[in-house]
């Protein structure tokens, strides 16, 4: 099995033009616990550049601080100047919360799907039938707060 996809170079072209208009599709490796547990160290991600981003949407960015470190956040919200993104793992820290608001141009693509490579200890017959059910998912927006029924309603007016 190979250690991973050949990812290119990525260059400051802007999306719509370059790279993005050349080669719309792009995979990509996570690393780093973040987005844990939509995403883990390891998975690949299918990005769309130049897609249309709305809340709920995981993306690619550039960091505001280092623009060469290209980081996946989930995008909350469109505020003033830019988007609110945040990690889906809030103890990894590293999100608008550190940094604000990330302006338009830096959010470069949208995930379309993740890929979840076979580990080496998913050797048995039950490891790797699990691996198959789960390896291959779209990355989707959570469902709403209100969406989401409790078990008790006690327990969902505290």
């Amino acid at each position: 099995m190979p250690d991973g996809p050949e990812v290119p170079e990525l260059t400051d072209e802007q999306p719509g033009r370059g790279l993005a208009a050349r080669v719309p599709f792009q995979v990509v490796e996570v690393t780093g616990p973040s987005m844990v547990p939509t995403l883990h160290h390891g998975d690949w991600l299918l990005v769309q550049y130049g897609a249309p981003v709305r809340p709920g949407d995981v993306v690619i960015l550039r960091h505001p601080f280092q623009q060469d470190l290209l980081v996946v956040k989930r995008a909350v919200e469109r505020r003033a100047g830019g988007w609110w993104v945040l990690g889906d793992n809030s103890f990894a820290g590293g999100d608008s919360t550190d940094y604000g608001t990330v302006p338009e141009e830096l959010v470069l693509a949208r995930v379309r799907a993740r890929y979840r490579p076979l580990t080496k200890d998913q050797r048995s017959v039950r490891g790797v039938v699990g691996w198959a059910v789960s390896a291959l998912r779209p990355v989707s927006a959570p469902r709403p707060v209100s969406a989401v029924r409790s078990v008790s309603r006690r327990f969902r007016a505290r």
